[in-house]
């Protein structure tokens, strides 16, 4: 079985009837019908995670909202050839610096207010490098993202990692660490990109398949 081509099934099924839910009428058969493909996404999905169906149709009904797209803003900053990465408390392994737009915020404030938070680091913004969609970067979110990366111009290039991370550091193209899922495909083609190998600004194209 494909689990990835499930998986974005599942979550278009979800998306599409929490959007017709919106609009429906309460008690119309409208109402009936997306809250049955509700439960075929549920379903779906209850084959890849292991959870019973009826538990995620339950958080389904209970988050209409929870399905994005939602937008992220990540920092590339490069120091003698190296990318800056940083260490993540959740699970141990490495990302770009970055975090989910808040509301009123530009994705560049995102990438740069991230790159504070977590490294301790001040910079400009000078370049989107691309926007890329979480499922075909192959992303481990539940929600469909946008995730836009920006390069970025470091004050001071010392890292000083907050109490959001574990750790700081530069990497090499040649000597990455274990990268958390969508950023081990990330930080690599940023690598490619400041190398005139891939396009700047990137983004996936109608029917893009990596």
């Amino acid at each position: 079985m494909d689990e990835q081509a499930v998986r974005l099934i599942a979550d278009e099924l979800r998306a599409v009837a929490a959007f017709g839910l919106n609009f429906a009428r309460p008690g119309s058969h409208d109402e009936d019908r997306w809250q049955r493909v509700l439960a075929a996404g549920a379903g779906l999905a209850a084959l890849l995670d292991g959870r019973p169906a009826a538990e995620l149709l339950a958080h389904y009904r209970a988050n209409h909202f929870d399905i994005g797209p939602l937008a992220s803003g990540e920092a590339a900053v490069f120091h003698e050839g190296k990318l800056l990465l940083v260490r993540r408390a959740d699970d141990g392994l490495w990302a770009l610096p970055g975090g989910i737009t808040d509301p009123g915020e530009t994705l560049a404030e995102t990438a740069r207010r991230e790159l504070w938070e977590e490294a301790g680091i001040a910079g400009r913004v000078v370049q989107l490098l691309g926007v890329f969609d979480s499922r075909l970067w192959h992303s481990a979110k539940k929600i469909h993202f946008y995730h836009a990366v920006f390069l970025v111009e470091a004050d001071d290039p010392r890292p000083a990692p907050s109490s959001e991370v574990a750790a700081a550091a530069y990497f090499g193209p040649d000597e990455l660490p274990p990268l958390s899922p969508g950023h081990h495909l990330r930080a690599p083609f940023v690598f490619r990109q400041l190398r005139n190998d891939a396009p700047i600004p990137y983004f996936d194209p109608p029917e893009n398949a990596l």
